[in-house]
């Protein structure tokens, strides 16, 4: 592992990074908010961080190992985070707290969603344009992004790609050369946040409203320029066009890309994983919607698109609302809660534990039953036709094992800080899954909270978003040995 190169990778990121805040900029002059002093200055910090550390090691070359990409994926989200605050803390009177505005970066970046913010809708435009800027960036990950471009630096990229794709199965790829794999994952993702800003725009929204959103409906991100997200604008075409882009983002992009290559849509109806999802889906919005009918809750119309909405919102960690589900009655607000933990496809830009795995933990447990009855049989996990390997399973295992212990030790680090049970368990999810929204306390934001309990879900955005191991493996002595 070479410190040297390391360094050269970040600051390179970095000063790559640096161009992301030149849009606020413009965004600022075109509205004149007079807030682009704090990009500008931002920028200058940014900048000089990644040329200190880039050119006194820009000699240093080789191709990197996945050890190494593991270190620089979690140090990079971390940088990127840290310094995606800038702006927030340099915005005179409007400016947040150290802690508040690393937050609000994180929760961007993480595509989790959360706020400490109240009064969106009265930020500038620069701000609002910002936040939403900065979970299209962190949707599909921006590492993705860098492998595309670092290859012609001198870089490797492979190793940064395992890292960063979410799910069980990261070996595979799409075209021959990792980065064309990365080039055709961004055209894919740009040309559905197109799709959807005129989409939105077609349903009513203003031409900044739908870039705002567009940006954070396929990043599956759930910030908005109003408190009232979705609901602000009261329109069923707009939650129909929200809904539709949603369940999109939520299924794996290397189906986006066979369709568009094949230009054919067998992949979807074949796919086990995205079978799944849709009928989960469609189950959880029968439950939920004849539960709003059953009590009372909502007219019939209302009950049938508030259902929908929140079901689809939250169970692929969008988090957007157009409804406070949080106040729904009997067990519907922790069912729909819940869902966030099952979560989207694998390769998609959602959060969760992922659908691949919740499948193969359920087979799993069919296959120990049947082992139960017929105790000699050798009976393989499939997925569709293809049978996984036990080396997989077992991750998946592994997987599911860490994520439950690292929930509590978070909850219960949460709850020392003087947080109740409700909205501890609920903060921890939400970060963990990148979802957003949250009960208890944190129902409508998260600004009350105590400021290390923001740091205790700043660290679950991240693990969340990087699937827990990539961070995990940083603290076992074994990844530190020569």
């Amino acid at each position: 592992m070479s410190l040297r190169m390391i360094l050269r990778i970040l600051g390179l990121l970095l000063m790559m990074f640096s161009l992301t805040m030149v849009p606020p900029i413009l965004i600022s002059l075109l509205f004149g908010d007079e807030m682009w002093y704090a990009f500008v200055v931002a920028i200058g910090i940014t900048v000089l961080t990644g040329a200190l550390m880039f050119l006194p090691n820009r000699k240093a070359r080789r191709e990197l190992r996945t050890r190494d990409g593991f270190l620089i994926a979690a140090l990079f989200w971390t940088v990127l985070g840290l310094f995606g605050s800038l702006p927030l803390m340099l915005t005179g009177n409007l400016a947040l707290s150290v802690t508040d505005a690393v937050f609000e970066s994180f929760s961007g970046l993480t595509t989790t969603g959360a706020t400490v913010i109240t009064g969106i809708e009265f930020l500038p435009e620069s701000i609002l344009y910002y936040r939403q800027q900065l979970q299209w960036l962190g949707g599909m990950g921006i590492v993705v992004l860098a492998v595309a471009i670092l290859p012609t630096l001198g870089v490797g990229g492979m190793a940064l790609y395992r890292t960063e794709i979410p799910g069980p199965l990261k070996d595979s790829k799409l075209t021959p050369r990792i980065t064309e794999t990365a080039k055709a994952l961004w055209y894919i993702y740009a040309a559905l946040t197109i799709t959807c800003m005129l989409a939105y725009m077609a349903a009513g929204m203003n031409w900044f409203d739908a870039l705002s959103h567009s940006f954070s409906t396929v990043a599956i991100g759930g910030f908005s320029t109003y408190d009232g997200s979705i609901g602000h604008f009261d329109s069923a075409t707009i939650e129909l066009v929200c809904v539709a882009f949603m369940l999109v983002s939520a299924m794996s992009f290397s189906l986006h890309f066979m369709a568009w290559r094949e230009r054919s849509l067998r992949h979807y109806l074949e796919d086990p994983e995205a079978r799944f999802l849709v009928l989960y889906l469609a189950g959880l919005v029968m439950i939920t919607v004849v539960g709003l009918w059953l009590t009372n809750t909502t007219g019939t119309l209302e009950g049938l698109r508030h259902g929908l909405f929140e079901v689809v919102s939250v169970a692929t960690t969008a988090g957007f609302g157009v409804a406070d589900f949080s106040s729904w009655p009997g067990a519907l607000p922790l069912l729909l809660f819940m869902a966030a933990f099952v979560g989207a496809s694998s390769g998609s830009t959602g959060g969760g534990i992922k659908v691949i795995r919740i499948i193969l933990i359920i087979k799993q447990g069919m296959r120990e039953v049947m082992r139960l009855i017929h105790p000699n049989a050798v009976i393989a996990v499939k997925v569709g036709k293809v049978s996984v390997p036990d080396s997989i399973a077992q991750a998946v295992w592994g997987f599911f094992s860490a994520y439950v212990l690292l929930f509590f030790l978070m909850m219960a680090g949460v709850m020392a800080t003087g947080v109740d049970q409700i909205t501890a368990w609920s903060t921890v999810g939400s970060a963990l899954n990148n979802l957003g929204p949250a009960l208890g306390e944190a129902s409508l934001h998260y600004g009350d909270l105590p400021s290390a309990a923001k740091w205790i879900l700043v660290m679950a955005m991240l693990m969340g978003r990087l699937e827990i191991f990539t961070v995990l493996v940083l603290f076992t002595p074994a990844f530190w040995r020569k």
